[in-house]
């Protein structure tokens, strides 16, 4: 009988132990997935460049967090040192811009003809952008005409064309900071009537540096080429 009870005690000391080793594998889909999402969720074991639209995969692993040098080059627009009113009306320089990639373009509010044009662009820029990579751009609206876009009109601006202040800053300057930034992203502008300007149709990217790393000329125009440098421009940081 005691021998029984032994017997007894060891085959289930055996089996609580294999039950207590019994693990669930749990296999994460890591790889590489084209940035646009072409092929929707698809992932690859090993580097390459998505089939459909030729970019270069990228890891879909958690990213590290980003660390920016403090040095500013001499190609940067955070070394311009004019200050500058945003739709909130909080008075900032450009290098309180520094971190994300910038797309900008310079507007103002009371244009009939080409800014509306260029907002819907911009606009469309950034419905095209991958929703995860959304929080790594800023898109920045410069006014050329600051005597009239004062803070509060820009901030009206904002809302008549559905800009979410999370993505989007509105900049009204003084003459010579317009003048000046304008001058640096090879933009003309002349005002024709107290409330109208001729001006170039320009849309510029630049990386969380600062620096210009690519322009979008004239309204309407395709803009992948833009879309393209800008996820260039967050995923090769």
């Amino acid at each position: 009988m005691k021998q029984l009870t032994y017997i007894l005690f060891i085959v289930t000391i055996t089996i609580l132990g294999s039950c207590d080793k019994k693990t669930t594998k749990v296999t994460a889909k890591v790889g590489y997935q084209c940035p646009m999402k072409c092929e929707a969720e698809k992932v690859y074991l090993e580097k390459g460049t998505c089939p459909v639209c030729k970019m270069d995969l990228r890891s879909n692993s958690k990213k590290t967090a980003k660390v920016l040098s403090d040095k500013i080059s001499e190609a940067s627009i955070f070394n311009l040192t004019s200050k500058w009113n945003t739709q909130e009306s909080k008075e900032i320089v450009l290098e309180e811009l520094k971190g994300k990639t910038l797309v900008m373009v310079m507007v103002y509010t009371t244009c009939k003809a080409a800014c509306p044009r260029l907002t819907a662009d911009m606009r469309n820029i950034e419905a095209k952008i991958p929703t995860e990579l959304k929080k790594d751009v800023n898109y920045v609206l410069v006014s050329i005409d600051p005597e009239n876009d004062t803070p509060k009109r820009l901030k009206e601006f904002a809302n008549e064309n559905y800009l979410d202040s999370k993505y989007w800053t509105l900049l009204q300057g003084t003459e010579d900071g317009v003048r000046e930034f304008a001058n640096v992203l090879a933009v003309k502008y002349k005002q024709i009537s107290p409330l109208d300007f001729s001006h170039s149709n320009i849309i510029s990217v630049f990386n969380p540096h600062g620096e210009l790393v690519h322009q979008q000329q004239g309204l309407g125009i395709d803009n992948k080429e833009t879309i393209t440098k800008i996820i260039e421009t967050i995923t090769q940081l």
